[in-house]
């Protein structure tokens, strides 16, 4: 039988507010095997996004998170952040979907790739440095060891994708958690990007969460479904399935908006 690498079971997330409590996330559960992508699909503010931040450490300090997630066996939902941060970055990556945000502006792409490899595998140096290009050839990023010399804002919205995925990849994770990941894109890079996921996912055997509103990019990336509306899962199967036979409602609302 195929390794769960996460288990999250009846996660609730509520966050204080001076209105009362917004349960943002209400009893979710799910699995994420090792190889396969999930793909998580809902609406802007179903509670995709905050599952993930949530299950992993990420929230703002008036959360409350319960439940259970645990990966690759452990639990760590209360782990504190420095037991966290020996999983996240390392073993769980996060790849969002502004990597303009997400990079550090005033670094260039060597120093930000280099630190990742410091800082899990001490890596440094030359040898470093020689990693880094090897990623960016990976993520087919073309004169990559010039492109080293750059600052994000200086490559293009799929360049700046590219080496986030790098960034992620090259620490070797077993989870990729993947935040609408190609939403700023046109519709050609976004395919290219997409692409690169799956063939990082099947050369590597990592899994992914994919994270989306677009049940076409399910279609392309996903084996299993999981579809979110106002904070719980309302259905989940594998992708087959929930297109040929989905129950409900909401699904079919999502399905659709899809192009046949």
């Amino acid at each position: 039988m195929t390794e769960s690498v996460l288990e999250i079971s009846n996660l609730a997330v509520t966050f204080d507010t001076p209105d009362g409590e917004v349960e943002a996330v209400k009893g979710v559960s799910f699995a994420i095997q090792q190889g396969e992508c999930l793909g998580i699909v809902g609406e802007s503010g179903s509670g995709k996004s905050q599952t993930f931040l949530s299950a992993f450490g990420l929230t703002s300090t008036n959360a409350k998170v319960t439940g259970s997630v645990k990966f690759k066996g452990r639990e760590v939902l209360g782990l504190a952040r420095k037991e966290l941060d020996t999983v996240r970055g390392r073993h769980v990556a996060f790849v969002f979907q502004d990597p303009l945000t997400a990079l550090t502006p005033h670094l260039t792409i060597e120093t930000q790739m280099t630190e990742v490899l410091a800082h899990h595998f001490q890596i440094t140096g030359p040898a470093a440095r020689e990693r880094a290009i090897e990623w960016l050839e990976r993520v087919r990023i073309p004169e990559a060891a010039r492109r080293l010399g750059q600052y994000p804002h200086e490559l293009s919205g799929g360049m700046r994708q590219r080496v986030m995925i790098a960034m992620a990849m090259m620490c070797e994770p077993a989870l990729l958690i993947a935040d609408e990941p190609t939403t700023a894109l046109d519709a050609t890079v976004q395919a290219q990007v997409l692409d690169l996921i799956d063939d990082l996912r099947r050369d590597t055997g990592a899994a992914v969460a994919l994270i989306t509103h677009d049940m076409g990019v399910i279609a392309r990336m996903a084996q299993r479904v999981a579809v979110m509306r106002r904070g719980e899962v309302v259905e989940t199967g594998g992708v087959d399935e929930i297109y040929s036979q989905p129950k409900a409602d909401y699904t079919k609302m999502l399905l659709g908006a899809v192009p046949r």
